[in-house]
């Protein structure tokens, strides 16, 4: 079989970007997404690992051409959903300081870099108002503590004997929680500590947020007639957001004695989580892993090996043709990593750059490099189906998730792709 010129086929079908600068406003290399959008909904743009320079542009200047040129309104991140509505605030012209924002608005640490800063700061700049929301569950998934604050905060505007009473059961079984979130994997002890607590008391913070849940539900039209529908619907999804988040760490606590297959109660809950954003805006970006973002399940042998429902799979259940995933790759470059100190304290890490390793020879980072071309927008789309490309196409069946491959279909997973040649470490901001 003759081996097809795959770099020359993507030379003659990817888009070459001119620039991933976000400040550059010539989006004349950029036109070909309007017709990859057409008039999805919702473009879902992947990152194949997080702390990347190049990817947090690709979003941001992608997000702007979306916003100036497709009317899209919000900008929907891999984030803490009751955290995210002080970002909004802030980006909506409100008050806040958004040094403080970046470090408690913005989960996983994702905000601890100047590309983000830069990001919020174009946002609230702009005249019409482009909204943020963050889609995940709170506490960078270690707790449900931020959403039932949420929820306590709102009764005690509605309902103070309610609220209360619920505060004083249910507050004090977070006093688990460690109280040092200095370091980078300050989640890792947190999550520890909460599978050290007994079964006991486990269960009886799950009646409780569950007991909240309920009651904010069959108390709707009385609170509603007490603060407004969009107020009660905000707490409300809180409430139910940290209750995914119980059920997840719940699952977290079973898996040892698990005998059957798991299930990704985090991605249902974030594209629940973006059904309720799209109930309020009209087009919006969603921005996260590739992970979750793709049309197909996300698996990472040896760790995860059965294979999980992501966000992009609930969300093309739901929405179709108004979903397009664009996912991103890349050729090769540095990582930030960073790793547990020897005998230090938990959560704390030492950071370091390191090199990536070879791509992964069926990986379509691999396939996507052979162009030679430093950066690119592909339609997926354009691929043939038959002939040596459709082969060449067929035979991939991975994507890099950092340095790891992971199982995918890329043609089913993505309707395009950014690929970046060589990639950096994000600028990051040690925030204390």
């Amino acid at each position: 079989m003759t081996t097809p010129d795959i770099g020359g086929w993507l030379r003659d079908n990817a888009s070459l970007l001119r620039t991933l600068d976000p400040n550059d406003d010539d989006f004349s290399d950029l036109e070909p997404l309007r017709d990859i959008v057409g008039t999805a909904r919702v473009v879902a743009i992947g990152e194949n690992t997080h702390r990347i320079h190049e990817f947090y542009q690709i979003r941001h200047r992608l997000t702007r051409f979306l916003v100036r040129e497709l009317g899209f309104t919000a900008f929907v991140m891999e984030s803490g959903f009751p955290e995210g509505f002080a970002v909004n605030e802030w980006v909506t012209g409100g008050a806040g300081d958004l040094e403080s924002l970046l470090r408690h608005g913005i989960t996983y640490h994702m905000g601890r870099c100047a590309e983000m800063r830069d990001q919020l700061r174009w946002m609230r700049a702009q005249e019409l108002p482009v909204h943020f929301y963050g889609m995940d569950i709170p506490d960078s998934s270690a707790s449900s503590r931020p959403a039932t604050q949420t929820a306590l905060t709102y009764l005690d505007k509605v309902d103070q004997p309610y609220a209360d009473a619920a505060r004083g059961r249910l507050m004090p079984l977070y006093d688990y929680l460690p109280t040092d979130r200095g370091g980078l994997a300050w989640s890792a002890p947190t999550l520890q500590a909460y599978l050290a607590l007994p079964p006991a008391a486990r269960f009886e913070m799950t009646a409780r947020i569950g007991e909240l849940v309920e009651r904010m539900r069959a108390m709707r039209v009385t609170y509603v007639s007490r603060s407004g529908e969009e107020a009660f619907e905000v707490a409300y999804q809180c409430a139910i957001t940290g209750r995914h988040t119980d059920a997840f760490l719940q699952a977290m606590a079973a898996g040892a004695e698990r005998t059957y297959a798991g299930a990704n109660i985090r991605d249902v809950a974030m594209a629940e989580n973006v059904e309720w954003i799209l109930g309020r805006e009209e087009r919006i970006v969603l921005a996260g892993a590739n992970g979750h973002v793709q049309r197909w399940p996300f698996s990472a042998p040896p760790i995860i090996n059965d294979p999980l429902t992501t966000v992009g799979e609930h969300l093309a259940a739901s929405l179709g043709d108004e979903l397009v995933v664009i996912g991103t790759t890349f050729g090769g470059g540095e990582l930030f990593v960073h790793r547990p100190i020897p005998g230090g304290l938990p959560g704390h890490t030492r950071t370091s750059v390191e090199e990536l390793p070879e791509l992964a020879p069926d990986s379509i980072d691999e396939l996507l490099a052979s162009s030679g071309m430093p950066r690119f927008l592909l339609d997926l789309r354009s691929v043939p189906t038959t002939g040596v490309v459709a082969e060449r196409f067929a035979a991939t069946r991975s994507t890099m998730t950092g340095s790891q491959p992971s199982p995918l279909d890329p043609l089913a997973a993505y309707d395009a792709v950014v690929h970046v040649g060589a990639v950096t470490p994000w600028h990051h901001t040690l925030i204390s």
